[in-house]
C-alpha cells in the first residue's frame, strides 16, 4: 500500500499534464501512487496519461464534466494512501516536496492534519511568493488567519486522509474557492504545519481555469454565511466581506442584492464615505455603478482574485 496518494484532477489540459505528472514521478520520496481524474476531457488526456507506462499512475474518467470538487473527491475516494497530496494539472512540484513534507509529519503532533509549503505564483514576468509575510500566523491553529484570507495553495498541501473522514469531502456545490472552504473546515479540528520554502510552481495564464466572478461571489457568500458567527467578531473583517460581496453583485447588475450587503457594511461602519457612495450608486441603473467603478478604480475583480487566492 502506498503511503501517499497524489490526486491530479484535470480537464482539457493534455498539453500541460505531462509536466505535472513528471514532477511527481521525479520526487525524491517515491512511496506514492498517482490518481489522474479526467473530468470529462475532450482532448487526448487519456493518451498522455497512458504514455507514462508506470503502474503507479492510475487513470479515472468522468463521463461528463462535474467540476473541480467532484474530481478531487473521486480521487480521494479511490486513494489507498494514508496521506493525500493534490497536484494541479498545470503546476509543477520541486523534487524534494514530498520528502520534506513526510519528514515533517514524522516529527509533529497527531494534532497536525496538514503540512503545506510555500509556492511561487508565476504569471508572465511576475513572480510572487505565497504565503505573504503579511500573514501573522501560518501554522498551528490558523483558523482565524484563514477566515481573513486563503494563503494555502492546494498543490502545496499534504493531508492526513483521516481529515476528510472527519470533516467531509470537498463541497461539490461550489465552483470556486473550493480549497479555501476545505481549509476552513479542517482548521476547526486540526493544526497546520508550514514549511517555509517554495516547493511548488503555480502557473497562471497557461491554460489554467480563469477567474469567474459569478462563481467566486457565490462561494464567498457561502463562506460568509457559514462562518458568520466567527466573522462578525472582527468588525473590520465583517465590513470587508460585506463590501466585497455587495460590490461584485452590483458589478453583475444585481444591485438590489448587492445593496443588502453594502448596507450591512455601513451598519458596522456608518462613517465610511466609500460605502455610502457605493450604496447611493446601487440605487440607480447598474450601468451607472459600473461606470463609476471604472472611473475611480474601486475594488477591481483582479484585486479580489488576488486577495482571495484559490
Amino acid at each position: 500500500m502506498p503511503k501517499v496518494s497524489v490526486v491530479i484532477p484535470t480537464y482539457n489540459r493534455a498539453k500541460l499534464l505531462k509536466r505535472a505528472i513528471r514532477s511527481v514521478l521525479n520526487q525524491t520520496y517515491q512511496d506514492f501512487e498517482i490518481i489522474v481524474v479526467d473530468d470529462g476531457s475532450t482532448d487526448n488526456t487519456e493518451e498522455i496519461v497512458r504514455s507514462f507506462g508506470d503502474g503507479r499512475v492510475r487513470y479515472i474518467r468522468h463521463k461528463e464534466n462535474k467540476g473541480e470538487a467532484a474530481a478531487r473527491n473521486t480521487g480521494i475516494k479511490a486513494a489507498k494512501g494514508k496521506y493525500i497530496a493534490s497536484q494541479d494539472s498545470d503546476d509543477e512540484w520541486l523534487p524534494e516536496k514530498l520528502e520534506k513534507q513526510m519528514k515533517t509529519f514524522h516529527n509533529v503532533s497527531p494534532k497536525v492534519g496538514v503540512v503545506y509549503t510555500g509556492f511561487w505564483k508565476l504569471q508572465g514576468d511576475k513572480k510572487i511568493y505565497i504565503p505573504s509575510s503579511a500573514i501573522d500566523q501560518k501554522e498551528g491553529n490558523i483558523y482565524n488567519s484563514l477566515l481573513e484570507i486563503n494563503f494555502i495553495g492546494t498543490p502545496a498541501t499534504l493531508i492526513r486522509k483521516e481529515c476528510f473522514e472527519r470533516v467531509g469531502m470537498f463541497n461539490e456545490r461550489l465552483r470556486d474557492f473550493v480549497d479555501w472552504e476545505m481549509w476552513l473546515r479542517i482548521s476547526k479540528h486540526y493544526h497546520f504545519e508550514y514549511i517555509k520554502e517554495s516547493l511548488v510552481n503555480v502557473y497562471y495564464g497557461c491554460g489554467n481555469v480563469s477567474y469567474n466572478s459569478e462563481a467566486s461571489v457565490v462561494a464567498l457568500e457561502f463562506i460568509f454565511k457559514k462562518y458568520f458567527e466567527d466573522i462578525k467578531k472582527n468588525r473590520k473583517l465583517l465590513i470587508r466581506y460585506c463590501s466585497d460581496i455587495g460590490h461584485v453583485y452590483c458589478l453583475q447588475g444585481q444591485t438590489k442584492r448587492g445593496r443588502v450587503y453594502i448596507l450591512q457594511a455601513i451598519k458596522a461602519y456608518p462613517f465610511s464615505i466609500k460605502l455610502l457612495v457605493m450604496a447611493f450608486l446601487s440605487l440607480f441603473d447598474p450601468v451607472l455603478y459600473k461606470t463609476a467603478v471604472k472611473m475611480k478604480e474601486s475594488i477591481t475583480l483582479q484585486k479580489l482574485e488576488n486577495e482571495y487566492l484559490r
